[in-house]
């Protein structure tokens, strides 16, 4: 790792925004570009509208939503929101003149019309976790320090083990960023926070310039959102840049050697170290497993010839797959970097509450456990989840996003019995079924359905969207699932793709696979209601 200061000057060179690294900093007649009125977008211009910046908001939906949306930003400040499709192919003026900085939302590519046109023009763009950076520091109140997690798979629930044991340490953290609650929102909460646990999508990096964390990890990296950064290699280079400019401890994955190696190029801050987590047992400066138990090598004196205790797995719950044991373990070298001690390490693993749509069991009903991965938008965490059963009908498909499904469909072809395709984009993983898994049967969506996929309306950044009947979907899904799964088998929903061609979200996707299997548990009358678990 090098040693770097940190640069807080913009990397466009612009006099003024150099000077705006904090919440005291004059920030007014600031003219700003706001991209996006969704959660981030809208974020972000409140927060530059009470600082007294000059604020346009374009967005090219024009709903009911973005409407009430535009109208409560104009009712709390002096600020201009541009709506529709013609909204965001140019650089609005700002009272005559051109604006000095453009904010964006962080699924807003970096070939958009208007952001594309920013480039040209020299003008910064900043996401809404750099703009927080900045203004983190505020006179008369406490500044919080950053524990940033990314990663391919497991950054959300990574980040929930990490407040969990941060709270159990006694300290006021809270979860922000990409886990769903705006860090702009956070800071100004009238809470002192003394961490916060960052969740950092490859988006959010990389708008993101000054970040200078506590202690920082990527927890994996696999082909994923390579439609959006263009290359895997761009990819990879944005998920690199969580590690710089970190001042206590870069943690990476000692499994996936991609990881390390951004380690190894990351510029720090001088006496910064490099720890590694493993699922296996760990080398000296690593966290990992030994005889059941999650143990740290790392952040002790004697590391060289002794652990120390820091969980069992049993900690971690009744079933503990490997993926999951990484993630603790990365929480816990980021809470142990910051000087939590192996305790509240232990107590925060048995507090934390996983949330909905990662391996969700739902029901198990005939002897059939039925369980929820919609979370799983990749090959990477589809595999995961897959190799956490055997004998299983599953279902996938969605928005391939680009990528290639001959690895996963190869290492885990020997556990499937079928697999049931839902989704608009599924040639690709066809074609990888019939390449490594030819023998099991794929059950495809109802050819209407497919067809019935037309776009109506656009996202903010203007991209069409489809309608969406992804409930009708699912049950058709779940139906053909349960006409194949005997005794003793897993129907797992893990798409290995994402979920916006039929469903609003993965979280919508989720919901409509639990409601299916309920809808159809509790209307056969031969077993009845089966059990089910809820969240």
């Amino acid at each position: 790792m090098g040693g770097a200061a940190v640069n807080t000057n913009d990397r466009h060179g612009n006099d003024r925004l150099k000077d705006l690294t904090s919440w005291d900093a004059d920030w007014r007649g600031l003219r700003v570009v706001v991209t996006g009125i969704g959660v981030s977008g809208f974020s972000a211009a409140d927060t530059l509208i009470e600082l007294g910046a000059r604020v346009v908001v374009v967005d090219a939906a024009t709903t009911a939503k973005a409407e009430a949306q535009a109208d409560t930003l104009k009712i709390v400040g002096a600020v201009d929101v541009l709506l529709g499709p013609n909204a965001v192919l140019t650089i609005p003026e700002i009272d005559g003149e051109k604006p000095e900085l453009v904010v964006t939302s962080p699924g807003w590519r970096p070939d958009q019309a208007l952001l594309a046109a920013a480039k040209r023009a020299h003008i910064p763009v900043w996401g809404d976790v750099e703009l927080a950076w900045r203004l983190r520091e505020r006179k008369g109140r406490k500044t919080a320090d950053w524990l940033t997690i990314t990663g391919t798979n497991g950054k959300t629930t990574t980040v929930g083990m990490t407040e969990s044991m941060l709270q159990a340490a006694g300290l006021k953290a809270i979860a922000v960023g990409n886990v769903g609650t705006p860090i702009l929102d956070a800071l100004r909460d009238p809470v002192d926070y003394d961490v916060f646990a960052v969740e950092l999508s490859s988006f959010q990096l990389h708008w993101s310039h000054t970040l200078s964390p506590a202690a920082s990890v990527c927890l994996n990296v696999a082909e994923d959102h390579v439609d959006w950064h263009g290359s895997y290699d761009a990819y990879l280079a944005d998920k690199a840049k969580v590690f710089e400019n970190t001042r206590i401890a870069c943690i990476y994955n000692a499994e996936q050697i991609e990881t390390e190696r951004m380690v190894e190029n990351a510029d720090v801050i001088e006496g910064c170290r490099a720890v590694g987590f493993t699922t296996v047992t760990p080398a000296i400066s690593m966290l990992g497993v030994v005889e059941g138990l999650l143990v740290d090598r790392a952040f002790i004196p004697e590391r060289k010839d002794s652990a120390a205790e820091l969980a069992a797995l049993s900690d971690l719950g009744p079933v503990a797959p490997r993926h999951l044991v990484a993630n603790a373990l990365a929480a816990a070298a980021l809470v142990r970097a910051y000087g939590v001690e192996p305790a509240a390490v232990r107590e925060g693993l048995k507090h934390y509450l996983p949330g909905k749509h990662r391996i969700q069991p739902v029901s198990k009903h005939g002897d059939v456990l039925w369980i929820n991965d919609s979370k799983a938008t990749n090959p990477h965490a589809a595999a995961a989840a897959l190799a956490a059963f055997e004998n299983v009908v599953w279902i996938a498909g969605g928005l391939s996003k680009g990528v290639n499904y001959d690895d996963l469909v190869r290492d885990q072809a020997h556990r499937l019995k079928a697999v049931v395709l839902i989704g608009t984009d599924t040639a690709a993983l066809e074609a990888s079924l019939q390449r490594h898994a030819a023998d099991v049967p794929v059950i495809g969506q109802p050819r209407s359905e497919t067809e019935e996929a037309r776009t109506s309306g656009t996202d903010g950044s203007g991209k069409d969207v489809p309608p969406i009947f992804g409930d009708t979907v699912m049950a058709q899904a779940v139906a053909a699932a349960a006409r194949i799964a005997v005794p003793g088998d897993t129907v797992l929903l893990a798409p290995a793709a994402a979920s916006m061609d039929q469903f609003s979200s993965y979280a919508h996707r989720g919901d409509a696979f639990i409601q299916a299997v309920r809808d159809l548990v509790e209307g056969d009358p031969a077993e009845g209601k089966a059990q089910t678990t809820e969240e």
